[in-house]
């Protein structure tokens, strides 16, 4: 029942724009920061995004700065990735996760984390 269920990945084209949803059951997502990976054929999963569990702070790999947004509703209990202006290199497959009462930077989205998503598959081409 504790679960992390991804949805909203497929294909975009170049400069298009798509929303990824993460829907938490079992656990209350409020209470854990949130993040979003990735993993390209051939390359080692990537963190690229996170905000921490009090909402205050957040983290983007240079890879998608300015580019994508994490958000979350708590009355929905669901992560977000807004992913803009996509690029061929944003083709992967992308994971939400979860850590309790964490904060988010670089290092933490190296650690052991609570909950994973199944993961979705992203693909941009023309």
């Amino acid at each position: 029942q504790v679960q992390l269920v991804e949805s909203g990945g497929g294909l975009v084209q170049p400069g298009g724009s798509l929303r990824l949803s993460c829907a938490a059951s079992g656990f209350t997502l409020e209470n854990y920061a949130i993040g979003w990976f990735r993993q390209a054929p051939g390359k080692e999963r990537e963190g690229i995004s996170c905000i921490n569990y009090s909402d205050t702070t957040t983290y983007y790999a240079d890879s998608v700065k300015g580019r994508f947004t994490i958000s979350r509703d708590n009355t929905k209990n669901t992560m977000f990735l807004q992913m803009d202006s996509r690029k061929p290199d944003d083709t992967a497959v992308y994971y939400c996760a979860a850590r309790f009462l964490s904060g988010c930077s670089a290092a933490t989205m190296r650690y052991r984390h609570n909950f994973w998503g199944q993961g979705t598959q992203v693909t941009v081409s023309s």
